[in-house]
């Protein structure tokens, strides 16, 4: 008698919900998804208890017939892949066929369905169909998921606390809303409202739905293209950042995805621009053709493989450091108290900075939703634009990305106090003469530089491992202006070194570089390497905090400051300058109300 036999359906699709349903949000997003693909313009999310005492999915999209929607909860049944070919050219979010009956398996379904005639009824409790009934026919969907996890208590004891469930489904909604701004989200949680966008259309509007309006003003827009790729978006200012990658978001051909390779792109494209543990808010939508993407590469469809990636990485770096090039990036000091974002916010309370409030009845029909302007706050997309317009200008020279200013003072010993007709800045002096530095260091070696003889001859004695190391790498100190050579055991001798190494700090720096070499990555790159030996070195070249200097110094520092390429920051992404307006600077002393 044979051991092997063909499983159960029901068993089949419980196993499969274990890939396809970790936890409510995976629900909230297979259903969303399903709604998308059925060309809804508005989609009404409801939950109960964080979703799960309760996931409703209401749509308007292009609904199904009777016979679909029994067949839609059929294991692989799909309309969105007729033949192999298809799986080569997905254009759309869902394709497997594999969510809904994953999710009956688990659960209790309600779903009514309609294409504008006769609707559909149908409530399946773990697999089983319960009942099959007429119902009305208002054109959409409206499905609901109930008793999550019912019949594998395994699984729902180890679902997340409600707090941490609610987050990763606000989470999910922020990103497909920012996906698809032509679609209206609505989004509660306990019949308290989270998030609701109005889907006419405008990015820049469903950022302030979801950051604020302090954020969306500090977002610029990028736009680029080659032979294959489009990309399109919101990067924000380098003073806006996040400690995790999270808020780097995504979006290729509509579908959120998350793939290393671009975020790694991305975020060293801030390089020097902001500090290495911390993460710029993006969104950044590539258009390609799908013959150069494969997404049928992980259960959720999250990760996705580029075809031509390097040179969708290069248009990707080259657009993002072209438009932070552009921008005046001097923090703006502003007397106000700072937002907390959707997007951190977990206790589910209205919003007070969004500027649309959709009132949804139980009986009203999504066709007809009225979306009336939050009047508290009366702001539009022009408003938006204005106000950060007039904050970022284009910049042509390098002398005007920072402006003229005057010295004044020194505060604690560390930072220069200038004015100008506008306001008042505050400059920290050792990181702007670090940014100063870095940038001669960075040039020097990049395009070479002399070699200048050591009167007294420098001796580096090393342990045996690391002898071996600088000695295998010592062409890379040779190509650097270094006369160095063997010199007994586990020793070197430097004869000579770059003429750009800092005065009187010459032995100091030449170890600090030593053990750059010593640390060297496998793949050597010598743009990252002399990018790390000016960080190096630039920090300790530069004045320190406390150290007094003249009026006559502090000019010359911000007038080298004002021509760097990048006078924002110091190498590790600490701002040089700030700004006070003069008007900012009346309201503090209430001379302005």
């Amino acid at each position: 008698m044979s051991k092997i036999k063909i499983m159960d359906e029901i068993l089949a699709n419980k196993i499969a919900a274990g890939e396809v349903v970790e936890k409510c949000v995976s629900i909230v997003k297979e259903l969303v998804e399903n709604s998308i693909d059925a060309q809804s313009t508005i989609i009404k999310i409801e939950l109960k208890e964080s979703g799960i005492g309760e996931i409703k999915v209401t749509d308007n999209g292009i609904g199904m017939d009777y016979d679909d929607a029994l067949l839609a909860f059929s294991r692989h049944a799909t309309s969105k892949l007729i033949n192999e070919e298809d799986l080569f050219r997905i254009n759309s979010l869902g394709f497997r066929g594999e969510a809904l009956p994953s999710i009956a398996s688990v659960s209790l379904v309600s779903l009514k369905t309609s294409t504008g005639n006769v609707g559909t009824h149908i409530i399946i409790k773990g697999g089983k169909i319960i009942s099959n009934e007429k119902s009305e026919a208002r054109k959409g969907t409206e499905i609901s998921v109930k008793k999550l996890f019912y019949n594998t208590p395994a699984r729902l004891k180890h679902l997340n606390s409600l707090y941490t469930e609610l987050a990763n489904i606000i989470d999910f909604v922020n990103k497909i809303s920012l996906s698809y701004p032509d679609i209206s989200f609505y989004l509660s949680n306990d019949g308290k409202e989270i998030l609701n966008t109005d889907g006419r259309g405008n990015l820049l509007k469903v950022i302030n739905n979801i950051y604020g309006i302090n954020i969306t003003k500090k977002m610029i827009e990028i736009k680029n293209n080659d032979d294959e790729y489009e990309i399109y978006g919101y990067i924000s200012m380098p003073e806006v950042t996040k400690s995790t990658r999270n808020s780097i978001v995504t979006i290729v051909n509509g579908r959120v995805v998350k793939n290393q390779e671009i975020n790694k792109i991305i975020n060293e494209s801030y390089h020097t621009y902001k500090p290495d543990d911390r993460y710029p808010i993006v969104i950044l939508k590539i258009t390609v053709d799908t013959s150069l993407t494969d997404v049928n590469i992980h259960p959720t469809k999250q990760d996705i493989k580029f075809g031509k990636i390097e040179e969708l990485k290069e248009l990707i770096s080259s657009t993002i450091k072209k438009a932070l090039d552009e921008k005046m990036l001097i923090p703006k000091i502003e007397n106000n108290v700072s937002e907390i974002p959707l997007y951190n916010k977990i206790k589910p309370v209205k919003e007070e900075n969004t500027f649309l409030n959709v009132n949804l009845n139980e009986n009203q029909d999504l066709n007809i939703i009225e979306k009336k302007e939050n009047e508290e706050i009366k702001l539009d997309l022009d408003y938006i634009k204005e106000e950060t317009e007039s904050y970022q200008k284009n910049i042509v020279e390098p002398e005007n990305k920072v402006p003229v200013m005057y010295p004044v003072g020194l505060v604690k010993g560390t930072y220069i106090i200038c004015q100008n007709e506008d306001g008042m800045f505050l400059i920290d002096q050792h990181a702007a003469n670090e940014r100063i530095n870095y940038e001669y260091y960075y040039n020097e070696l990049t395009n070479g530089s002399e070699e200048i003889e050591m009167l007294i001859p420098m001796n580096i004695e090393l342990p045996y491992n690391e002898y071996l190391i600088v000695k295998q790498n010592i062409e890379i100190l040779r190509g650097m202006k270094f006369n160095i050579e063997e010199f007994g055991i586990n020793s070197f001798i430097i004869r000579s070194h770059p003429i750009w190494l800092p005065n009187g700090n010459e032995g100091v720096a030449i170890k600090k570089i030593i053990e750059l070499i010593v640390t060297k990555e496998k793949d050597f790159d010598k743009n990252k390497f002399n990018d790390r030996v000016a960080m190096t070195v630039s920090c300790k070249a530069s004045i320190k905090a406390n150290d007094n200097i003249s009026i006559d110094e502090m000019e010359t520092l911000v007038n080298r400051l004002r021509k760097c390429k990048n006078p924002y920051t110091c190498p590790h992404g600490r701002p040089t300058i700030i700004f006070y307006s003069n008007y900012e600077l009346e309201k503090l002393f209430k001379r302005s109300m």
